[in-house]
C-alpha cells in the first residue's frame, strides 16, 4: 500500500475512543440495534425486490412477452450483477467510508427500481435488473462487513439471527406483497415501485444511526481485476443459459466461450497476485477454513436460489395458483429459514460453538433438495410443505454461519474482502445454478409438453414457447402443461441435490475455531500497528491454547511465529 491507515473520526461524532491506546468498550445492545435498524431495512429492500419479482414474473412475461429463457435471465441478471460487484463493494469497504458506500448502493437500487417499473420489453427489464443487482450487491456485502465491524464474532451469532429473520420476513413478504399487487388493479409495475419508500427510509435511518470511524489513506482500486471477474462470470452464464437451446452443448460456441471464460479466470488470478489492492486477496485461500467455507457457499447458493426461484413457478404453473396464493404456499420454506437462523444464532452466542449447525444444515439442505426432486403437479401439499421446510432449515443454518466462520479467521484489515468473498461465492452459485437449472427446466418442459400433446393427439406447439397463463388454457392442454411444469421442476431439484450434498461434505472438514470476543472496531482501535497481527495470533491462540494467548497479548515476535505456523494458514 502507498501508506498506512490513519484513524479518523466517527461520522458525525467525536474521535473514536481508544485510538492509539486500548480498544474501546463493546457497544451496548441498544447501540447496536440502533445502528442495525437502517442496515436491516436496507437489506430488507434488496431481498424484497428479488422475491417480489420472482413471484410476479409469470404474469409480467405474459404481458410484455418472453419465454423460459427470459424468465431465467430476469432473475439471473440481478444475481449476475450481485455476483460481479460483491467483491468490489467488499474491497471498497476496506478503503472508503462504509456508511457512504451503503447509502450509494441504496441510491443505485432506487434508480434501477424506478426505471424497471417502466419496462416495455424483456430486454429493458433485464437491463434494469442489472442496475438493481449492482445496488443489491452493495447492500448484501456491506451489511455483513458493517456487522463484523461493530460486533465481535462471539456475539455476532445473535445478531446474525436478526439478519436471517430479516431475510425470512422479506422473502415471505415479497411474494405475498407481489401477489397482492399483481392480482389487484395496481398492476405488476408497482412491484418495482413498492420498494422505493423502504429504500428512502433506510437512507434516512442510516444517516442518523450508523456511526463508524472514517479511515483515510491513499488507495488503489483494482479495476483490471473487477473487469476480468465480471467478464469471466458473464461469459460463463451466457454459455450456460443458451446451451442446449440456442445451440447444442457440443458446438463451436461452447468451444469458444468455455475456454475464453477459463482464460479470463486465469488472468484474474494473475492480476490479483500482482495488484497492490486486490479485490480478492489470494492469500486468504491459504486458510483452509476460508477455502472450504467459500466453496461450500457456492453450492449452498445453487440449492438456496433454486428454492426461491422455481417454487413460485411450481405453484403458479404446475398447480394453477394465483401469485398471492403462491406466496402463501411457500411459507414453510421461509418458516424453516426463520427458525433455523434465529435459534442457531442465539445458541451460538451462548455457547460459542458453530460447526454442529453447519453440519446439520448440510444434512437438512440435501434432504430438502432430494425430497423436492420427487414432487409432481399432483403431489399432496402437506408433503411439499415438509420438503420445503427441510430446505429452509438447511439454508438458515448454513447461510449466515458460513460467513461467521470466515469472519472469525481474518484480521480487521481483510474483513471486507473476506466477508464479501463468501457472499460472492454464494451469489455465483445462485447465478450459475439458476441459469443452468433454468435451461434444464426449459428443455424438460418442452419435452414433456410435446410428449403430452402427442399422447392426447393434439397438434400445435402448445404454449408457443412463452410462459403460459395456465388459467386461460383449454383442457386437456392445461393438464399437459401443469404436468410438464410439475415434473420439470421436480427434476430441477433432483439436479440441485448433489450440489447440496457437496456443501455438506465440505463443511464436515471445516475445523471449528473458538469465536473471538472483540469486534472489528475494537481490533482496529487496539493499535493500528498491531491490529492485524493480534487478530491473526488470536486465531492460533483459540486453536492451540493459553501460551499463544499470552504471546498475542504481549504483541511479541512469538505472535508472528504462531500466525505463520497456524494449521489453517
Amino acid at each position: 500500500m502507498a501508506s498506512t491507515t490513519q484513524a479518523g473520526t466517527r461520522d458525525g461524532q467525536s474521535p473514536a475512543p481508544g485510538h492509539g491506546g486500548e480498544a474501546s468498550a463493546p457497544m451496548s445492545h441498544r447501540q447496536i440495534m440502533e445502528a442495525l435498524s437502517g442496515l436491516l431495512l436496507g437489506l430488507f429492500v434488496a431481498i424484497l425486490s428479488s422475491t417480489i419479482v420472482s413471484n410476479a414474473l409469470p404474469r409480467i412475461l405474459a404481458d410484455i412477452g418472453g419465454g423460459q429463457s427470459a424468465y431465467t435471465w430476469v432473475v439471473t441478471a440481478s444475481l449476475l450483477a450481485v455476483t460481479a460487484t460483491t467483491p468490489i463493494w467488499g474491497k471498497l469497504s476496506d478503503l472508503f467510508s462504509k456508511k457512504l458506500l451503503i447509502q450509494l448502493s441504496l441510491v443505485i437500487y432506487v434508480v434501477g427500481s424506478i426505471v424497471a417499473g417502466f419496462s416495455t420489453s424483456p430486454g429493458m427489464l433485464i437491463a434494469c435488473r442489472l442496475v438493481q443487482g449492482v445496488g443489491a450487491g452493495g447492500l448484501s456485502a456491506l451489511s455483513q462487513v458493517i456487522m463484523a465491524a461493530m460486533i465481535s464474532p462471539r456475539e455476532r451469532g445473535r445478531y446474525s439471527g436478526y439478519l436471517g429473520a430479516t431475510f425470512a420476513v422479506a422473502t415471505v413478504g415479497g411474494p405475498l406483497i407481489g401477489g397482492v399487487i399483481v392480482d389487484s388493479t395496481l398492476g405488476w409495475r408497482w412491484c418495482f415501485y413498492v420498494g422505493v419508500p423502504f429504500a428512502v427510509a433506510a437512507l434516512i435511518v442510516l444517516q442518523k444511526t450508523l456511526h463508524l470511524p472514517l479511515t483515510r489513506r491513499k488507495v488503489r482500486i483494482d479495476w483490471t481485476g473487477a473487469f476480468l471477474i465480471t467478464a469471466a462470470v458473464s461469459l460463463l452464464m451466457v454459455w450456460v443459459s443458451l446451451g442446449g437451446e440456442s445451440y447444442p452443448w457440443l458446438s463451436w460456441q461452447t468451444c469458444v466461450m468455455v475456454p475464453l471464460a477459463l482464460v479470463l479466470g486465469l488472468l484474474f488470478v494473475v492480476a490479483e497476485s500482482r495488484a497492490a489492492e486486490p479485490i480478492v486477496p489470494l492469500r486468504l485461500f491459504r486458510n483452509k477454513t476460508i477455502s472450504l467455507a467459500s466453496v461450500a457457499s457456492l453450492f449452498v447458493g445453487v440449492a438456496m436460489f433454486a428454492g426461491t426461484v422455481f417454487l413460485s413457478q411450481y405453484f403458479q404453473l404446475a398447480r394453477g395458483k394465483t401469485p398471492t396464493m403462491s406466496g402463501i404456499m411457500t411459507i414453510p420454506l421461509i418458516g424453516g429459514l426463520f427458525v433455523a437462523s434465529t435459534v442457531s444464532g442465539q445458541i451460538i452466542t451462548r455457547t460459542g460453538r458453530w460447526k454442529a449447525f453447519l453440519v446439520s444444515g448440510g444434512v437438512l439442505l440435501t434432504a430438502g433438495a432430494a425430497t423436492l426432486g420427487m414432487i409432481r403437479d399432483d403431489t399432496p401439499y402437506a408433503e411439499v410443505a415438509v420438503y420445503m421446510a427441510l430446505l429452509g432449515l438447511g439454508v438458515g443454518m448454513m447461510m449466515q454461519n458460513l460467513v461467521l466462520a470466515v469472519q472469525n479467521q481474518v484480521s480487521v484489515a481483510d474483513l471486507g474482502s473476506a466477508s464479501s468473498l463468501v457472499t460472492f461465492f454464494r451469489s455465483l452459485g445462485g447465478a450459475v445454478g439458476v441459469t443452468a437449472l433454468g435451461a434444464v427446466l426449459g428443455n424438460r418442459v418442452t419435452h414433456f409438453v410435446s410428449t403430452g400433446l402427442a399422447e392426447h393427439h393434439i397438434s400445435g406447439a402448445g404454449t408457443g414457447g412463452g410462459i403460459p397463463d395456465v388459467s386461460q388454457l383449454p383442457q386437456p392442454v392445461r393438464g399437459v402443461v401443469e404436468n410438464a411444469y410439475g415434473h420439470g421442476i421436480g427434476d430441477v431439484f433432483l439436479y440441485a441435490a448433489p450440489f447440496a450434498l457437496i456443501s455438506f461434505l465440505l463443511v464436515v472438514f471445516v475445523k471449528e475455531v473458538a469465536l473471538r470476543t472483540r469486534s472489528g472496531l475494537q481490533q482496529a482501535e487496539a493499535g493500528t500497528g498491531r491490529a492485524a497481527e493480534v487478530a491473526a495470533a488470536e486465531v492460533a491462540a483459540a486453536e492451540t491454547g493459553a501460551p499463544e494467548i499470552a504471546a498475542t497479548q504481549a504483541g511479541t515476535p512469538e505472535a508472528r511465529a504462531l500466525r505463520d505456523r497456524s494449521p489453517d494458514r
